[in-house]
């Protein structure tokens, strides 16, 4: 019995990890945490983008009701809806609850206005980056970038 454990306090020298298998371990981690980040804030960038989109869908549905319980007139013109904390903004008696650092603006030509744009942009999401509703047009939401033929809006919607 004495020579079992003699023979195991010998072993014992041999525990533990090199210093190079460490280095390795810390290498490899290293790599994955640098494909990693970069990943998720595209992820988190394009959350925002959507959370922008579906904000500007929300407040279609917002005008529309508008228009129709007030007699087919729009909200005055020039109505800007900017919100950064994600509370309520109410047209008329329609609430639309914005999300966190989403900017939505709605723009009427005139008083006498039949259509209406909107236009929203999310300071988190892509830069340059905004989704605009046209109801002349109709459709869906459409992104644009400052770059594009659509940029002329921009000025209105920032």
């Amino acid at each position: 019995m004495q020579d079992i454990i003699t023979r195991m306090r010998a072993k014992k020298d041999d525990e533990g990890f090199t210093l190079i298998e460490l280095l390795v371990v810390v290498v490899i981690i290293g790599v994955l945490v640098a494909i990693a980040v970069p990943v998720y804030l595209n992820y988190r960038q394009g959350a925002a983008d959507k959370s922008a989109q579906s904000d500007v869908r929300g407040a279609i549905s917002a005008v529309e009701q508008y228009y129709t319980d007030n007699g087919n007139t729009y909200p005055a013109p020039g109505t800007t809806l900017v919100d950064q904390s994600g509370a309520s903004i109410t047209i008329g008696n329609q609430k639309i609850t914005l999300s966190d650092k989403t900017h939505l603006t709605l723009y009427l030509a005139s008083s006498t206005a039949t259509t209406y744009m909107l236009c929203a942009y999310n300071t988190g999401g892509s830069t340059g980056k905004f989704y605009v509703y046209d109801s002349s047009a109709g459709g869906s939401v459409k992104g644009v970038t400052s770059a594009s033929p659509a940029a002329t809006f921009m000025t209105k919607c920032v």
